[in-house]
């Protein structure tokens, strides 16, 4: 099990994804009951606006986060309404009722997080600049080989503990771009952000390996956090996020962002 210290790191790294990560930093405030989120025929969600793959503002490219949990709302029976937030410490002060992509394991939000079942494999992914040979784990990199890290993350003690050359970064947009021109020949990074660089740049694509599959440390699953709720909301969301599942919708939504969908 990943310790709730190295899920802090991780939520450092996941930067602007991490709106997940509330469950760690925010204080406890009163929740809605389910009854209360049907009477007001709202669902709301705190995700960040600029923050693509994930979320953002765009009405034709919400961001997978958003689109999952407007579903989830749908089969709840009430409209989902976004709380736009950059921190995950504002998820307290806009009092939402859900985040997504919270880390599946309830002892690491320590109460202040309820979750649904978990609905994607994740982790820390290694991308590969262009040129560079297809290797299909960390440790099959060469120690000549300068790999981006994200400064003070899990990945970057893992690494360094394999004797790898690490350079630490703040942004993983910087680290694409030291791998397109060289600089770098490979990256720990989230998957969905290179994916979606793919998809929206087919012409100058980096390699992506799920390198986090022989990295216990650096692999979890993600689920809906829903904040402070009651179990009815629980019961509620499970079924309807199965059925998500099992129909291939959520397949489709990350698809629509060139994400993989991993079964957990």
């Amino acid at each position: 099990m990943i310790s709730r210290r190295a899920i802090a790191k991780a939520c450092a790294w996941l930067g602007a994804g991490a709106v997940g990560c509330a469950g760690l930093l925010v204080s406890e405030a009163q929740a809605r009951t389910f009854s209360e989120i049907q009477a007001r025929g709202l669902l709301e969600l705190c995700a960040n606006p600029d923050a693509l793959p994930y979320a953002s503002k765009s009405d034709d490219r919400p961001g997978f986060q958003v689109e999952l949990a407007r579903a989830l709302a749908q089969g709840l029976g009430v409209q989902l309404q976004v709380d736009w937030i950059y921190t995950a410490r504002r998820a307290n002060q806009v009092n939402c009722d859900i985040v997504m992509d919270a880390f599946s394991d309830p002892e690491v939000h320590e109460g202040r997080l309820k979750l649904s079942i978990p609905y994607q494999k994740t982790g820390v992914a290694l991308a590969l600049g262009p040129g560079v040979a297809q290797v299909e784990s960390f440790d099959d990199l060469r120690p000549d080989q300068k790999v981006g890290v994200m400064v003070n993350s899990v990945a970057s003690v893992v690494l360094g503990k394999k004797g790898l050359a690490t350079r630490p970064y703040s942004f993983e947009g910087d680290m694409i771009d030291d791998l397109l021109s060289g600089e770098i020949q490979a990256a720990a990074i989230s998957p969905a952000k290179v994916a979606y660089y793919n998809h929206t740049h087919p012409d100058s694509r980096i390699g992506l390996v799920y390198a986090y599959d022989s990295e216990p440390e650096l692999r979890w699953t993600v689920s809906v956090g829903m904040r402070k709720a009651d179990k009815a909301l629980v019961d509620a969301i499970n079924p309807v996020l199965s059925g998500l599942l099992s129909d291939g919708t959520v397949d489709k939504i990350y698809a629509k962002y060139g994400v993989k969908h991993r079964t957990p």
